[in-house]
């Protein structure tokens, strides 16, 4: 795989986990305390991993996305509004972070079963990250419903 291929690959993971971040940060403005906590400490999650993964694409020479897709702030901004109008916001805002969520990682190991090895290492290091969102959203999410 070229190398512009891999690091547009790398570009992409880092804008869906920017808009992710965005998203949760989102949900957390519209929720209670403690769930806020949840989500602000997984956004902060997403932080590092989006730092780690910028770092990695400038150390290999390439130049990193610093923000989000304008696809991923319309939707962030249409999911507040239509969130607004849910039954129950707090539990619509998990289901939907929790799909997002389950999304990116999938997005992540699809990149690494695709990606050059040394690339795909960079990428493997971030998966306990993701799998850690990933538990948290899904246990939230699951009585949520």
């Amino acid at each position: 795989m070229p190398l512009h291929a891999q690091q547009a690959a790398c570009n992409a993971l880092i804008r869906r986990s920017i808009d992710l971040g965005q998203l949760y940060r989102h949900a957390a403005a519209a929720s209670e305390p403690g769930m806020r906590l949840v989500l602000n400490d997984n956004a902060q999650t997403l932080d590092l991993l989006i730092a780690d993964l910028q770092a990695q694409l400038r150390a290999a020479g390439g130049k990193p996305h610093g923000g989000g897709s304008w696809r991923g702030a319309v939707q962030c901004r249409l999911a507040a509004w239509l969130l607004r109008l849910a039954a129950r916001p707090e539990g619509a805002w998990l289901r939907l972070l929790a799909h997002r969520e389950s999304a990116l990682l999938h997005r992540f190991e699809r990149a690494i079963a695709a990606l050059p090895t040394e690339t795909a290492r960079g990428l493997m290091r971030q998966l306990p990250r993701l799998h850690g969102i990933h538990m948290d959203m899904h246990s939230l999410a699951g009585p949520a419903r």
